[in-house]
């Protein structure tokens, strides 16, 4: 009996999750939208009808003045003032305290996304980070504009009924006007403001992919005296965004316009129904009228947004979609066959040469799921690797890569990002062991010793080994050393070897190692050249030597 296949959710599923588990919060803040937009309509229709009647009662004299009771009306202003104020406060905290739960929720979940993704190797760090946090964050409006429309219909039944105090017509030309407003609303983002909200979304992504690129690589064009090359470059690209802004900007001030409009509608319509009433009555129909267009202000505010929500929701699925689903695989045993190869178990010992970009890191990330792997060519435990799940493939394995990052934060820090619970004792083991202890206590700070952003205050000699340390605290059947010894001078490189073969004999655990120097592959027992990458992904691999016994023998590569 096959085990079943896990299922990949889309970000809509997730978004979707997340607004019912935050359905209470979700709740409060649309309960709220209607307080504000009700309390804003009632006292600005109120505020207008006693400011005239005291006004005409003024002019009535001193007998009708004293006989107005202006208590009651003053009271009830007051207190919707309170109201609206305390709504407004409410619905900022219930909605933005459900999307930044959600947003919390779905971040950490993309991440694993990304990590799953055959996309995920190829994704540039300023593509993946303006997907985590921009367009994150456009989500989270999705979140705090779901109270939007029980604002917008409260505020239109309130006006409507205030507004029938100076008639049913003024009533109902109010409700109409407003629901045409929204209306026009909708066909004009449609047209406007949703096209250029994509187009901000994609245009932003690849700004933040090139101000990445070339942040990373400042030294060299300084260096290169290509600053102003640099400087041209990032202008060029922020042209299109600039673009999309400034689209964005003029469809948001139609959809200004078109309010204005029907704010003179509506006072237009209050003027010429209500000419033979009573002018306390006109007035508070005037301003009910413009606070029900108000109120429907926020709802078009997210109109105009939805192109942003949608294309960064569709950016957000694509990544999810790269994702796969596997079959909930049982437990991997610890033996690895790789086509062309004798089968590895733990303490066994395979030496990975050839030429610069022949494939060789291609093969061990394909070895880990940093990379898909070709259907066929690599097994784990009798189960094709294909279709086994990264988090499945990446527990036989520690693993320290050619180009190894570092948190800015202190050794200690970066060291149990591999052992979280390592004491400060099997920390200096494992720099013991990558022959950097000397260097750390030197520095007077020990284990607190800053590496600074990305290792930055280390060589790159010290950060080669300081990613060989934290592979040495993770406790795998594997070690995947990515040319562990470059950058290191010989008599280094030797006390680096001899450490490496006494904890492989200490810990039992097999070695995948890449070098292009003969020195380092004596401890492998195998040693298979890479010539290149197939069609199909798969690595070209021969076997140039192989020994039982390693650790003594010399060969050329």
């Amino acid at each position: 009996m096959k085990p079943p296949v896990t299922s990949r959710p889309s970000i809509h599923d997730l978004i979707r999750q997340q607004e019912k588990a935050q359905f209470g919060h979700l709740l409060a803040a649309s309960v709220c939208a209607a307080a504000v937009a009700v309390a804003a309509v009632v006292l600005l229709g109120l505020s207008a009808w006693f400011l005239t009647a005291s006004a005409i009662a003024g002019l009535g004299g001193p007998l009708v003045a004293k006989a107005f009771n202006y208590m009651i009306p003053s009271a009830m202003i007051r207190l919707l003032a309170i109201v609206r104020t305390a709504a407004r406060y409410g619905e900022r905290v219930t909605g933005h305290n459900a999307a930044l739960h959600a947003l919390a929720a779905l971040r950490p979940q993309l991440f694993a996304a990304i990590a799953r993704s055959d996309k995920g190797q190829s994704l540039s760090s300023g593509e993946a980070s303006a997907r985590l946090m921009q367009d994150v964050d456009a989500v989270q409006n999705r979140f705090v504009r779901l109270s939007a429309p029980w604002g917008a219909g409260a505020g239109i039944a309130a006006g409507v009924i205030t507004c029938a105090f100076a008639g049913w017509p003024v009533a109902l030309g109010v409700a109409l006007i407003g629901l045409a407003y929204i209306v026009c609303a909708v066909l004009l983002a449609k047209r406007v403001t949703q096209e250029a909200g994509r187009q901000v979304r994609t245009t932003a992504g690849q700004l933040k992919d090139t101000l990445s690129s070339l942040s990373a690589a400042a030294p060299e064009l300084r260096a290169y005296g290509m600053s102003s090359w640099a400087c041209d470059r990032v202008n060029a690209d922020a042209v299109p965004y600039v673009e999309a802004r400034e689209k964005l900007a003029r469809g948001t001030a139609w959809l200004a316009l078109v309010q204005s409009l029907a704010m003179a509608a509506s006072v237009v319509l209050v003027v010429l129904t209500t000419a033979s009433g009573s002018a306390a009555l006109m007035a508070l129909a005037l301003l009910s009228a413009i606070a029900v267009l108000d109120a429907c202000g926020t709802l078009v505010g997210a109109i105009g947004q939805r192109g942003e929500v949608e294309m960064a929701t569709a950016r957000l699925d694509a990544l999810m979609a790269t994702a796969k689903s596997y079959r909930a695989d049982e437990r991997v045993q610890s033996y690895i066959d790789i086509k062309g190869l004798s089968p590895l178990r733990p303490r066994s010992r395979l030496g990975i040469c050839g030429a610069s970009g022949a494939g060789k890191s291609t093969l061990v990330e394909q070895l880990m799921k940093l990379r898909s792997a070709p259907e066929g060519h690599l097994r784990m435990g009798g189960h094709d690797l294909s279709r086994l799940s990264p988090q499945r493939a990446r527990s036989l394995f520690a693993y320290a890569a050619q180009q190894t990052h570092f948190i800015n934060g202190s050794v200690a820090d970066n060291l149990r990002l591999a052992a979280p619970n390592a004491t400060d004792a099997e920390l200096w083991s494992a720099l013991e062991r990558a022959c950097l202890d000397v260097r750390i206590r030197a520095s007077g700070s020990g284990l607190a010793m800053p590496t600074g952003e990305n290792g930055n205050a280390l060589s790159g000699g010290e950060r080669r080994r300081l990613g060989l340390a934290r592979a040495y605290l993770r406790p795998a059947p594997f070690l995947i050393l990515d040319e562990p010894t470059e950058g290191l001078d010989a008599a280094t490189e030797c006390e680096v070897i001899k450490h490496l073969r006494a904890h492989l004999a200490t810990s039992g655990q097999g070695l995948i190692l890449i070098s292009h120097r003969s020195h380092p592959l004596t401890l492998c027992e195998e040693v298979a050249q890479v010539s290149g990458v197939n069609s199909d992904g798969s690595v070209k691999l021969t076997v140039i030597h192989a020994h039982k016994n390693s650790g003594t023998q010399s060969f050329a590569i």
